[in-house]
């Protein structure tokens, strides 16, 4: 969320950010509320004061004898009391508008974002790998994985709806390995791995910025929790309401969760195979810094993302997302795609992200620094995926493949997927 004040002081640059990022903001409407709330906040002091002033008055007014002076005073006293009520209204009121009207207004772009409109603008960054050029009629890993008996997705459908899938056997296997090998080298280079809920209450999800602007592509229980679409959501909260040293940061964090989404305005958007689902796996990293250190963590988070890959022998590309492309919370995103060869293109695999303070605002997660300054300040956030397992398994199938239809186990899972080095077809 961004701060109210910020928003006053900078409205020319509020405005043209959110157009650079094809978002509205009603100008008037913020100036309207910001004016109310400023007035009623006035006829609070403006009426505090004069009630203080009343009731020093009824005292000096009763040791004078001034009886009937004094029984007026004390009318007065109660009758400021009732439009303080007034006023403490209107300016909860005003505070509850603004609260609102910028739980939906995103991020400031940083000015190292790119402007541009959409992904057609997003520029690439730098590339890794060579694509593989087959010498035999390649197939998309929404046909192998069937013909493999990996992957099922008529039994997808089955036991829930489209956009589910089922992995048997090495495919299942194949699931769990790459998991483990995520956070096996992401815990290596200095992350703490957590493990947390799949369920997520309105708070959480307000903190990352989930709600309440994008609940339409949340699950919702009965209960009111909802299923998280990311462990974004949780590791981010980890710290929520909380104020941290400056000499803890930066942490960073990584855990494993499934993920669901509803996938709400997605339809007719890879339909096919295990790359747009309601269901996935993911292993996210997460970071708490300083402003200082975030744009450095960034790199560096994108660089483990992109560790995944390479040692995973994929190909794959960066590119940074311009204003009209990163998401809601993010002032600067890059995106890893990994080459996939039946979209003979790349695809998003990892998007890691700085949010500044805006959601450690929403979350109200602060950080002390004695040293440098008094009181304290909200930290910056920052998460990316590393990486999305669905996604991951796909590329591997097709990037692997064989003349035969088997896939070649990258050489770094051999050892997590029991030294299998080479998937082939299995039983129903």
């Amino acid at each position: 969320m961004l701060d109210i004040k910020f928003v006053r002081d900078n409205l020319a640059a509020v405005e043209e950010a959110m157009r650079n990022r094809n978002a509205s903001f009603d100008t008037q409407a913020f100036l309207d509320l910001d004016a109310r709330r400023r007035e009623a906040i006035q006829q609070e002091e403006s009426l505090q004061a004069e009630r203080n002033s009343a009731s020093k008055q009824i005292g000096q007014l009763m040791k004078e004898g001034k009886q009937a002076e004094a029984e007026a005073a004390k009318e007065r006293v109660r009758a400021i009391n009732d439009e303080l009520d007034q006023a403490a209204e209107a300016r909860e009121a005003a505070d509850t508008g603004l609260r609102d009207l910028l739980m939906h207004i995103p991020n400031m772009p940083d000015a190292s974002t790119p402007v541009g409109k959409d992904e057609d603008d997003n520029p690439e960054v730098r590339r890794w790998g060579t694509p593989r050029t087959f010498d035999f009629p390649s197939q998309a890993h929404w046909d192998l994985g069937p013909d493999l008996g990996i992957i099922d997705f008529e039994r997808g459908v089955k036991l829930a709806e489209s956009r589910f899938y089922v992995l048997g056997g090495a495919g299942a296997r194949l699931e769990r390995a790459l998991i483990s090998f995520m956070l096996d080298q992401h815990t290596s280079r200095g992350y703490k791995e957590w493990w947390v809920p799949a369920l997520a209450n309105a708070a959480t999800l307000t903190g990352t910025a989930q709600l309440p602007k994008f609940e339409e592509d949340l699950y919702k229980t009965t209960e009111g929790l909802y299923l998280i679409p990311t462990a974004e959501v949780q590791l981010t909260n980890l710290h929520a309401g909380e104020i941290l040293e400056a000499d803890q940061l930066p942490l960073r964090y990584c855990a494993f969760t499934p993920c669901f989404r509803e996938e709400a305005g997605s339809a007719g958007r890879d339909t096919r195979g295990i790359i747009r689902v309601h269901q996935f796996s993911k292993v996210e990293m997460v970071k708490y810094a300083t402003p200082e250190q975030a744009w450095d963590e960034l790199e560096a988070m994108t660089a483990d993302a992109e560790h995944i890959l390479q040692e995973l022998g994929l190909p794959y590309r960066v590119i940074s997302l311009c204003t009209g492309d990163i998401g809601f919370s993010s002032a600067k995103t890059y995106d890893v795609e990994v080459w996939m060869p039946s979209y003979d293109g790349y695809k998003e695999i990892s998007s890691c992200s700085c949010c500044t303070d805006f959601q450690a605002r929403r979350a109200n997660i602060r950080y002390k620094d004695a040293e440098h300054f008094k009181g304290t300040r909200y930290l910056y956030t920052l998460n990316g995926s590393g990486v999305a397992v669905g996604r991951c398994m796909a590329a591997i199938l097709e990037n692997y493949q064989n003349a035969d239809g088997s896939i070649t186990v990258p050489e770094v899972l051999v050892p997590y997927m029991g030294g299998m080095t080479k998937i082939v077809p299995e039983q129903a």
